[in-house]
């Protein structure tokens, strides 16, 4: 029997071509968005679902579980970016990109919970960041998000290995989505001591999404993971460089990385 797999925010960028990847290979694939009717010609079936609600989020799992009778593959995608200087973004601009980086696939996980027990089986893919992995100047609130679902994944790895339930983390770099145009971005102050760091790493950090890899590779090795036996605690997908300097973070003294760091966005 096809697999079925659930991935929020599947209506664009990553999600999209995850979604039309599996649906090639013979899934049976709901993707979500909070404006399902936008993406009437999409390859696969669109629920209305807000990470932010509960509600939405429970009805959308139900409606898997009512139609097709099971829940094999959730992948947590939906997610936000925000870039500013960590002084000047409001507290609840941080609030709302947790709500929806964190606190949001934690609720999309305990709804699908009860069914993968239920069944003996299931796998867990979390969309995380290579920025998670670093504190990134003008993106700190964004490391911050993905670094704690990072570190989320790997205690739900322990507690649900009873119950032949699987997680993992899947940790992309830039790829070239439309996650900039989404972003909420701290507006360039006239008058503020950051203007002109925070304009330039701006100008670079979209730079790197525009150039970024394709998002089928993302699709490729998400495949690759929902066909592993015993799928690995974390996954890097993008060029060598920003994977490589998840490795140099762990070899070098905090003084040198961080420098390497400043130079690489010019500060």
């Amino acid at each position: 029997m096809s697999k079925v797999v659930l991935i929020t925010g599947g209506s664009s960028g990553i999600g999209k071509s995850v979604g039309e990847f599996l649906t090639q290979k013979d899934f049976i694939v709901y993707g979500t968005s909070r404006n399902p009717e936008n993406y009437k010609n999409s390859k696969f079936s669109i629920l209305q679902l807000d990470v932010k609600k509960n509600d939405t989020i429970k009805k959308a799992v139900n409606a898997i579980i009512a139609s097709e009778g099971k829940l094999d593959v959730l992948i947590n995608n939906a997610g936000a970016g925000i870039t500013g200087p960590i002084e000047e973004i409001p507290e609840s601009e941080i609030k709302a990109n947790f709500d929806t980086n964190f606190f949001g696939p934690i609720n999309v996980i305990k709804a699908v919970l009860p069914q993968m027990r239920k069944q003996q089986s299931g796998l867990i893919i979390n969309i995380t960041s290579i920025a998670g992995y670093m504190g990134l100047p003008y993106r700190g609130v964004y490391s911050a998000s993905k670094g704690a679902l990072e570190l989320l994944t790997e205690a739900f790895r322990m507690e649900l290995k009873g119950f032949n339930v699987s997680m993992t983390n899947v940790a992309p770099g830039d790829f070239a989505t439309n996650i900039a145009a989404g972003r909420y971005h701290a507006p360039l102050i006239d008058d503020s001591p950051y203007i002109k760091p925070y304009g330039d790493t701006l100008k670079l950090m979209d730079k790197h999404v525009d150039s970024g890899s394709n998002p089928k590779l993302m699709a490729e090795t998400i495949y690759k993971i929902i066909n592993a036996k015993n799928p690995k605690g974390h996954y890097k997908v993008g060029e060598f460089m920003q994977k490589f300097s998840i490795v140099l973070k762990r070899i070098l003294p905090d003084k040198i990385y961080e420098k390497l760091l400043m130079n690489h966005y010019k500060l």
